[in-house]
């Protein structure tokens, strides 16, 4: 009875079910390690082949530079106040000195084509405004008054 027991195939299914959490194993590795990098890579090939002069970069050493000139692999860039250049690798540049370079083309030019919407100010905003512009009008009034009296004050003394 035994010997029934085990040609009865469970530990076959184990085995199986062993193979199935190794490749649940690499998958998951995939997707959590191997993907997010290769991701990376490609936008910093990306962000290296779209550099052109006048970016401000900053290089893996944390270097400040100004691109001037751009090779198939190289990069020259101008550094401090007395223009010095230099030539380095093109894979040694980090990523741009000014977040605001870093956006997107294709955001650039939809701000540019959209149009500025103007917005209405609302009835209570007016009443505000109104409200600080007399106030704004009669300390303009009393600097004006404190001012003629210290000239008159200083007239005064100085006859």
């Amino acid at each position: 009875m035994y010997i029934a027991y085990a040609e009865s195939g469970t530990t076959a299914g184990a085995g199986w079910m062993s193979w199935v959490m190794i490749a649940v194993i690499f998958a998951a590795l995939y997707f959590f390690t191997i993907r997010p990098q290769s991701k990376r890579d490609k936008e910093q090939k990306n962000f290296r082949n779209n550099l052109k002069p006048g970016d401000e970069i900053v290089t893996i050493g944390g270097i400040y530079g100004k691109v001037v000139r751009i090779t198939e692999d190289r990069v020259v860039i101008v550094v401090g106040s007395e223009k010095t250049k230099l030539e380095m690798a093109k894979s040694a540049i980090n990523s741009y000195a000014n977040p605001s370079n870093a956006a997107p083309a294709s955001a650039k030019t939809r701000e540019a084509e959209e149009p500025e919407k103007e917005s209405k100010p609302s009835p209570k905003s007016i009443k505000k405004l109104g409200a600080a512009k007399k106030e704004a009008e009669t300390i303009a009034d009393e600097a004006e008054k404190t001012v003629a009296e210290a000239l008159d004050e200083t007239a005064e003394k100085t006859e």
